[in-house]
């Protein structure tokens, strides 16, 4: 068994035989749509409303956990 590169590299050989000149057309723009839609969620996310309220959010988290923890220690001591 032929044990040279990557699990990746002879999984893309393997499919490169299986695939269809169309096939892989096909795959190839369905990958670039999936980086393509990544890349809109990834600067949708560090616009800075988003980042702000993220921020926001965050903060009223910990605050929410840190109050929360003092209660259980007093409840406790």
């Amino acid at each position: 068994m032929d044990r040279t590169g990557t699990f990746q590299d002879r999984a893309a050989d393997a499919c490169a035989r299986a695939l269809s000149p169309a096939d892989a057309v096909r795959l190839e723009r369905s990958v670039e749509d999936a980086l393509r839609i990544i890349a809109a969620a990834c600067a949708e996310r560090n616009e800075p409303p988003v980042k702000a309220a993220r921020r926001q959010l965050a903060e009223i988290y910990g605050a929410t956990r840190l109050s929360r923890r003092r209660e259980r220690s007093g409840a406790g001591a």
